[in-house]
């Protein structure tokens, strides 16, 4: 990845998905493996977490992006990730609006501050 930045990966349902790769953001790495996955009803759990999971062990990711009724399925793996690189963003679908409340990187950051701080 000499010479250039990080990707941007996304787990996420169809539209999701679609409008990223319209926008530009679908790669392959040297490997043929993609950098998104578009979560459909047959999708299991298992294989969301273990492409999240994969998603964080990649050198040329720099953002995963996942809608965040997605990222309620695998609520544990995205708490136990602490690392700052590749954030984590949760983000709403066309069916399912974002909530800041079920947001635990959000909450986290929340919590880094004092009400000292926030004045």
């Amino acid at each position: 990845m000499a010479g250039r930045g990080k990707l941007i990966a996304v787990i996420g349902d169809e539209d999701t998905c679609t409008g990223f790769l319209l926008g530009g953001v679908g790669e392959l790495n040297k490997n043929r493996k993609p950098n998104f996955l578009v979560v459909e009803k047959e999708t299991s759990v298992t294989e969301i977490e273990e492409t999240f999971r994969s998603f964080l062990s990649r050198d040329d990711i720099g953002i995963i992006l996942i809608n965040q009724f997605i990222a309620e399925m695998i609520r544990h793996a995205i708490d136990a990730h602490h690392r700052s690189i590749p954030a984590v963003l949760e983000i709403p679908s066309k069916e399912h609006p974002y909530d800041a409340s079920k947001d635990s990187i959000l909450r986290r950051a929340k919590g880094m501050f004092t009400a000292e701080d926030l004045r």
